[in-house]
């Protein structure tokens, strides 16, 4: 059994030109470019900085202070290498299935298995984090209007269990948790019984789930549609944020600039990379692109260059509004140093702008993991029906229905700190393999035509190969062991049916 055995680009480029069997061939550069700043601007710019500014994450704090800045360039400039790479992929193999197809045709199947398993980190797994954000600032929203949402529809039963921990350990001082503590803990104390069991779930989370699934299925066209109005209203309120919160700047609050020297800065690059995680999503939908050759490009790299521009604006206004040390455990920063100006009304839009992004997160990431499972069938490593098409709406609607149930279960029950890890993690291990591949490809087919070629290869994906994996290795070692833990599940299942059952086996 030959398990490195690859498939070979035409075949893949056939699949993809079947417009009768494959996917409606329906999005524009424009599509592209706005599926793209979806998937970027979401959980990480409105949660994440606040974290990469006052290194409230780390023991002791490392702070990046105004730095952050440079953080986020430095992430951006990583991101660059790897968007790069994924752009000539995608305008050359233009099929669903993103790092797993392109894994295929350069590195083989048991490979290519890895990175599809891989992938459900930063696609599924991922957007049960943004779930779980996303119902907390929708709660946070619907109380500015004063409609009270149940703690225990909002939070999961770990969480609340802690949260009722802390506050015996602390002597009952509710006071002493946090905003996201203190619902857990409200949760703990109302939530009602069924048979004598607490019943504390995430229903908001799991909700929003199934409606963006529901949307999903109908048709990517109009799901795209929607997302265009929604990255309109998401990019008009960072603008916002960023034109009231000017007039509230101190330059003395940007001294000193590098309170954590170099080390707070690259640790606050780790941290701001989720904010990032998105942007290859867009290959997802290369086999639905009227000419991915030009405008996948267009999309990958100009949705990146978008993000980062707003970044940098959202990040030098944010810390010259507030002390950094201020914004240390705090959920929402951009509300909060709203707040910290006395503009309560320009927090309460910020909240809105804060539940759009997390939509339009939901709707992108719920796009993509459906159609890596569907190439996956497509080679027989999954089961057939993975692979199926609607014959009215032609979207693959089985692995659309399957994801949404997915996250939609595990929003309503998991703790969002583990899945965060799992998440980054599993994402630069595909940003590493997408390099490799263009690497291997350069070397094994170095004539064939290419509407996009990466500048300045083969430095470009070795530097990206290397940025990623220095940011890997800044993990923690229980992530690795999770990760670990992860893909050996993965390959007990490619042995036991993808092995057997793959239409390029080799005995």
């Amino acid at each position: 059994m030959d398990l490195f055995r690859r498939k070979p680009l035409d075949v893949l480029i056939a699949e993809g030109g079947d417009e009768e069997r494959g996917l409606r061939k329906s999005l524009t550069w424009v599509d592209l470019l706005s599926l793209g700043i979806g998937a970027i601007i979401g959980a990480g710019i409105f949660a994440t900085l606040g974290s990469a500014v006052s290194g409230s994450s780390s023991t002791p704090p490392n702070p990046a202070g105004p730095g952050v800045v440079a953080s986020i360039l430095l992430t951006a400039l990583c991101c660059g290498f790897c968007a790069l790479c994924y752009a000539e992929f995608a305008s050359l193999v233009p099929v669903a299935g993103s790092a797993y197809t392109y894994s295929f045709a350069t590195m083989g199947e048991l490979v290519a298995w890895i990175i599809g398993w891989d992938l459900i980190l930063e696609y599924a797994v991922g957007n049960i984090a943004v779930a779980i954000s996303w119902a907390a600032y929708f709660r946070q929203l619907l109380m500015g209007f004063g409609i009270e949402i149940p703690a225990w529809i909002c939070t999961d039963y770990r969480s609340a269990l802690l949260a009722s921990r802390s506050v015996a350990d602390a002597a009952g001082a509710v006071t002493g948790l946090s905003p996201e503590g203190t619902v857990a803990y409200q949760a703990w104390v109302s939530h009602p019984t069924l048979f004598g069991f607490p019943v504390i779930l995430n229903l908001l989370a799991a909700s929003i789930t199934g409606l963006i699934t529901w949307l999903l299925v109908v048709g990517i066209k109009e799901s795209a549609r929607v997302n265009n109005v929604i990255v309109i209203l998401k990019v008009a309120t960072l603008l916002f944020f960023i034109a009231v919160g000017a007039f509230f700047v101190k330059p003395d609050n940007w001294h000193p600039f590098f309170p954590g020297g170099f080390s707070g800065v690259w640790k606050g690059a780790s941290l701001i990379f989720f904010a990032y995680i998105g942007f290859d999503a867009i290959s997802t939908a290369a086999e639905e692109c009227k000419d991915p050759g030009r405008d996948m490009p267009r999309g990958i790299i100009g949705s990146l260059l978008v993000c980062t521009v707003l970044y940098v604006a959202a990040a030098l206004v944010l810390t010259g509004m507030i002390p950094f040390a201020k914004l240390s455990g705090v959920a929402d920063p951009l509300a909060a140093a709203l707040a910290f100006v006395q503009q309560d009304w320009a927090a309460g839009v910020i909240a809105f702008g804060a539940v759009v992004a997390m939509t339009s997160v939901l709707l992108v990431f719920q796009l993509g993991q459906p159609r890596i499972l569907m190439a996956m069938s497509r080679d027989g490593l999954l089961g057939p029906w993975f692979g199926k098409i609607h014959p009215k709406y032609r979207t693959p609607h089985v692995t659309t229905i399957l994801t949404g149930i997915f996250v939609a279960f595990f929003s309503a029950v998991a703790n969002i700190d583990i899945v965060i890890e799992l998440t980054n993690i599993g994402t630069l291990f595909a940003f590493v393999l997408v390099c490799l591949g263009i690497l291997i490809l350069r070397y094994r087919e170095p004539d064939r035509p290419r509407k996009f070629r990466v500048p300045f290869s083969p430095f470009t994906p070795l530097v990206g190969i290397g940025m990623c994996l220095f940011l890997m290795f800044k993990l923690p070692i229980h992530t690795w062991e999770r990760f670990g833990i992860w893909l050996a599940i993965g390959l007990v299942i490619y042995f036991l049916y993808g092995a057997k059952k793959s239409r390029f086996r080799k005995a």
